[in-house]
């Protein structure tokens, strides 16, 4: 009979699990236990109530994310790329019978320092769904990813997501700005002006001053701005990702704005689920230790 085994996603708002018998998923659990949210509560406490009913001293719980980090459980230490997808499995952290944690992987040169955690899972998913040069990874912080069918030779991060929110909620940018809606429009003109002026400094007043001015639709000022952000993003990564095809790898509402954007270069973009990506690599690991 295949063995259980759960899987957890691990990060700093927020934790998901899943309990699995072989490749069948068969109940999942969400918590707002991020690591920085713990409330006094010790990791070991957390676990036990997400997986309560789920485990006996046979079922091997294996972890990704920020639980591993210096503010999680225990460090579990970075593998320095290049990097080989088997290593990601092969070097977990042990923090108790039958628990252990995916290490990160880092990069540290003169020309770029750079740390992932929870994106290595994700990758090891997505080389075996869609097999890939280059993965570009949205979300609060982008990872631009160099890789073969075998290993991780290198990767970016570009703070794109986050630096929206800032601009939008802590700066002149978006002071006084009433709801924001949704826009098709405004995305692509954003983009078309990040695509061509990728030398963004000087254009972040500029969208204070087409609200202002009446240019830009008050409402559509967020639109607006994330197109000008990922369309900066992608014409400055792509001079250190050169490939015809990309994977994307993300939820679809981001997806598809990062597709329009590499298209609009002349890149081909393939879009993966995040989610499938990540249960698909933690899977294999957890599928491993379990049998």
């Amino acid at each position: 009979m295949t063995s259980r085994y759960i899987a957890i996603d691990w990060g700093s708002t927020n934790l998901r699990a899943w309990l699995y018998q072989g490749e069948e998923c068969l109940e999942s659990r969400q918590s707002e236990a991020g690591v920085t949210k713990l409330n006094g509560k010790s990791p070991q406490a957390v676990l036990a109530e997400v997986t309560h009913g789920w485990r006996d001293a046979a079922t091997p719980v294996v972890m990704a994310g920020m639980i591993g980090s210096n503010v999680g459980w225990k460090i579990a230490p970075y593998l320095p790329v290049p990097a080989h997808f088997s290593a990601i499995g092969e070097q977990l952290t042990s923090v108790g019978d039958k628990i252990w944690i995916i290490p990160g992987l880092c990069v540290s040169r003169d020309d770029n320092r750079n740390v992932m955690r929870g994106e290595e899972t994700q990758l090891l998913g997505a080389v075996s769904l869609s097999p890939s040069s280059v993965y570009v990874m949205p979300g609060t912080h982008c990872k631009w990813v160099q890789a073969d069918a075998g290993q991780v030779h290198d990767f970016r991060t570009v703070m794109t997501g986050e630096l929206h929110h800032l601009l939008l909620n802590h700066s002149l940018v978006g002071a006084g700005l009433p709801e924001q809606e949704t826009s098709a429009e405004a995305f692509s003109a954003g983009l078309a002006r990040g695509l061509a002026t990728p030398a963004i400094l000087p254009q972040l007043f500029e969208v204070r001053a087409a609200h202002v001015l009446g240019n830009l639709p008050r409402e559509q000022v967020s639109e607006f701005l994330s197109g000008l952000l990922i369309g900066a993003e992608v014409v400055s990564m792509a001079a250190h990702f050169s490939a015809p095809q990309v994977t994307i790898v993300s939820g679809s509402a981001l997806a598809n704005r990062y597709q329009q954007a590499l298209e609009a270069m002349g890149r081909k973009a393939v879009v993966i689920s995040g989610d499938t990506a990540f249960q698909t690599g933690i899977r294999s690991i957890a599928h491993a230790v379990a049998n």
